[in-house]
């Protein structure tokens, strides 16, 4: 067999996590959360229970598609990278590069329009999928606020850190919603990149006046 032909371990790492993903979906959007066991999910999908533990720490989490183990090192490696800047302040790119960085992760999802369905009927079945989501979103926007603090070389709290990972944060989750729901077949790198645009009018708006009104 050729090198080519034999699957790398990220490869295989990758297949393993879309199996185990789209028949948790499957499985909760027929029968809700509380209607299959680990074991059923794992012998549908050919893994073992411990296998199933060595990617997911819960039913919740596949059926989410969000694995103990990221796989966006070179994504953030590349946001990491910062441009050079002319003068103190913050690279000008940095929401741009932060953007990548949201659509990167987007990829790595598994959004097969079956399994994106069984993802959505899920949801709708059992509404701790959402309050689970959340949770992980907030913890993604602590996490992306510590990297921009990294590359801008910024102190722990800065504030510009934590609302630039709030913003692309909430700007994601919209386009996210608008691919999911949407009956148009425009790409999600296409509707983050209107979203951002539009976020960067509304930022570029003239300040209000700060004197008495008449």
């Amino acid at each position: 067999m050729s090198q080519s032909a034999t699957p790398s371990r990220e490869s295989k790492r990758t297949i393993t996590t879309r199996a185990l993903v789209r028949t948790a979906r499957a499985y909760a959007a027929d029968r809700g959360l509380s209607g299959f066991t680990i074991e059923e999910l794992c012998a549908d999908a050919g893994v073992s229970r411990r296998t199933f533990f060595n990617y997911f720490a819960s039913k919740e989490d596949a059926v989410l598609g969000m694995p103990l183990v990221r796989n966006d090192e070179d994504a953030v490696a590349r946001f990491l990278t910062r441009p050079p800047v002319d003068g103190p302040g913050l690279s000008a790119s940095l929401l741009d590069d932060l953007a990548v960085l949201a659509e990167a992760r987007w990829r790595d999802l598994d959004m097969d329009p079956d399994s994106v369905a069984h993802l959505v009927a899920a949801a709708e079945r059992e509404p701790r999928l959402v309050g689970r989501m959340v949770q992980l979103e907030l913890e993604g926007e602590a996490l992306d606020a510590g990297l921009v603090a990294q590359r801008e070389d910024l102190p722990a709290g800065d504030v510009r850190a934590q609302v630039a990972a709030q913003l692309i944060g909430a700007i994601a989750r919209g386009a996210t919603q608008e691919f999911l729901t949407s009956a148009d077949s425009e790409s999600f790198s296409d509707i983050l990149a209107r979203r951002i645009r539009a976020a960067r009018d509304l930022l570029t708006l003239p300040s209000p006046s700060t004197g008495p009104r008449p």
